[in-house]
């Protein structure tokens, strides 16, 4: 079975590439570091500094581990290129929401990419899934997974600055 692809846009897919980067460069050495410390303390059976490091070596390998499962995977979606007529991954959308009265802004980004904090949704959400290929003016219905259907209508079609 093929590996489902990481749908990335440019700015997602460098900074996955730093964090990679900065773990192999910078993070292994200093977690090293600490290992190589709490050895010279002596007996490691009851060392809690070793146990710390050598949990934060375990974490650290675990990243690089799936960093470089999602870069291999990684297919990246050209905002420049970017259909503005229809929404799609690596746009940005202006709706309205119709029962609270209120503009929301998102960017459409793959899953990996995904932070709701920072205005980012998934295309595999409810609502970016009820969005794609949807143009301004359109009214869309989201089945929430509450169960509760919300209503927006497409206001505008932006390409990420």
């Amino acid at each position: 079975m093929a590996e489902k692809k990481n749908i990335l846009t440019y700015a997602g897919l460098k900074q996955l590439e730093e964090e990679l980067q900065d773990l192999k460069v910078v993070k292994r050495k200093e977690v090293a570091q600490k290992i190589k410390e709490a050895r010279e303390q002596g007996d490691l059976s009851e060392n809690a500094e070793y146990d710390a490091a050598k949990d934060e070596q375990r974490d650290i390998e675990l990243r690089i581990e799936e960093l470089e499962k999602i870069l291999k995977n990684a297919e990246v979606v050209v905002e420049d290129e970017v259909d503005l007529d229809k929404i799609n991954i690596g746009c940005r959308v202006k709706l309205y929401d119709c029962e609270y009265e209120e503009e929301l802004e998102f960017q459409l980004v793959g899953s990996t990419e995904a932070n709701s904090l920072q205005g980012k949704i998934s295309n595999e959400s409810p609502v970016g899934q009820a969005l794609i290929g949807r143009r301004a003016g359109d009214l869309v219905d989201v089945e929430m997974e509450n169960g509760v259907t919300a209503q927006y209508r497409v206001l505008e079609i932006q390409r990420v600055s």
